[in-house]
Parts: structure tokens; sequence; C-alpha cells
């Protein structure tokens, strides 16, 4: 198995090729976005498109090119029954991939739907994409300290916040929103809620234009790791419902429900 430079330097490259690869696979999501698409259900009944699986065959064909001999495991590769051979527990490293994360918000066509890329190492995330084409957005992460966001080209640091003075703001889930997280909220008097699609939440929290983000219900792996590596490396958290880190190579790949939040104290 290929093994990776542990430099700060060695890390930065690695992030800035995989943006590269992103770019791609938004670049084809992009076109099909605007030419129309046809929608079909998978085996779980969610939804998925041409985009889902032109953008994981770019994703795929440039994580091969950028670093052969790391597993890949991404969505509709799983979907299709195809994993790398092995026991993921114990890979030292792999690549989690959700070529089009937040594709109800691509059918709906409200832009919040992003391209995830993330390498992880040991169970935890340490490196990550986030592409939201539609918003010419993205975020990526090579480390703790190293969370960069970019709009319109523009490049900037970015960190999480402690909760503001003036209250805490809460981003929940669009398309995904149930009585739990209704019940979780009403539990924070005070606080603003913004609705986002995607794993536009977690880069929100990382942004510090939000301070929390409760999930409740089903969610995969490839759902939140690259998001959750972008929030880490800008000094935040995600955790699990008893305060325990999340990890990653579960059996199945499903998260537990969980909580991202910004700066605590």
């Amino acid at each position: 198995m290929n093994t990776l430079g542990t430099a700060q330097a060695d890390r930065l490259a690695l992030a800035l090729a995989l943006n590269q690869v992103a770019a791609e696979a938004a670049v084809e999501i992009m076109r099909i976005y605007d030419a129309g698409f046809a929608v079909r259900q998978k085996d779980d009944s969610s939804p998925v498109t041409e985009a889902d699986e032109v953008a994981e065959r770019v994703i795929l064909a440039g994580l091969a090119r950028i670093a052969p001999g790391i597993p890949v495991v991404a969505e509709e590769s799983v979907a299709a029954g195809r994993l790398p051979p092995g026991e993921p527990a114990q890979w030292p490293a792999f690549w989690l991939v959700d070529p089009l994360d937040g594709t109800r918000e691509f059918i709906s066509r409200n832009g919040e739907f992003t391209v995830n890329i993330a390498l992880v190492e040991h169970g935890a995330p340490t490196l990550g994409v986030v592409l939201a084409p539609a918003q010419k957005r993205g975020w990526r992460a090579a480390g703790a300290g190293l969370a960069i966001a970019v709009k319109a080209g523009i490049e900037r640091p970015i960190a999480a916040r402690p909760v503001p003075d003036q209250g805490m703001v809460v981003v929940a889930s669009r398309s995904h929103r149930d009585a739990r997280t209704e019940d979780y909220l009403a539990g924070l008097p005070g606080a603003t809620v913004t609705p986002a699609g995607s794993s536009l939440k977690f880069c929100l929290v990382a942004e510090g234009l939000a301070d929390l983000y409760p999930r409740f219900g089903r969610t995969m792996e490839w759902d939140t790791a690259a998001g959750h590596a972008v929030l880490w490396a800008a000094g935040g958290a995600v955790e699990t419902l008893d305060g325990k880190p999340m990890h990653y190579a579960k059996a199945g790949f499903e998260n537990p429900e969980f909580v991202a939040r910004g700066v605590v104290g």
C-alpha cells in the first residue's frame, strides 16, 4: 500500500492535487446540471443521476493518478457492490468519496450540493476537499490549523469560532430535518436556525458562520468525512451523542447520530 508523507508541505501539495480532482468532477457535474438529467432510484430508494456516476468516475481516475495504491470507498461503487479488498478497519489510510453530496439539492436546483473527497487515516479524516460548484465556493483541509475557504477564486484561511455573546447559530439539514431535530433545536432557546444542504453545514461551522450542526438519522461515512476534515482543521469537532469523537471505517460505513460544533468555550 502506498504511504503518505507527513511533512506539512507534502500535505498541502496533496490537498491542492485533491482539489484539482474535485474541480474536474465539478465541471462534469455542472455540464449535466445545465443540460438536464434523468433521476433514478437506487436499491435504498435514494435518488441518483448521471452526474453522481460521471463525477465518481472522474474522481476514481484522479485518485489513482495522485495516490495509487490507497483504497477508495466511493458511494456509487459501494451501491454497486464494489469495495476494495481487505478489512477497512485495518487500512492505515483510505479515501472516502461522495461524488455528489446533496443529490436532492441537485435535483431541486437550489445549488446546495457538493463534491466530497476525504483521506481517512487510522479512523480519522485528516485531509479533505469540499466543492460547491453551483455556488463557486470550496473548502479544503490539509491538517490541523490548515483550513482554507475559496470563493470566486479568492482563498483565505478559516477557523471555527467560540459561540458569540449574541447567541448561537445552528445549521440544520434542509432535506432531512425530522422530529428529533426539531426537539433538539427546541432545547436551544435563543438560537438562530439556518437550513442548508449537503456538507455545506460542516463548512459553515468551520468558517465561523455557524456554531452547531446536529444530525439525527442515517448518514454514511462518505457523507461526512470531507466536511469533518475541514471542520477539524479549522478547530472544530464532530462528536457522537455521548461526546466521543466520531471515527471512520465502521462496519457498513454507517455513522451514528452526531453533533458537529465549533470551538467550545
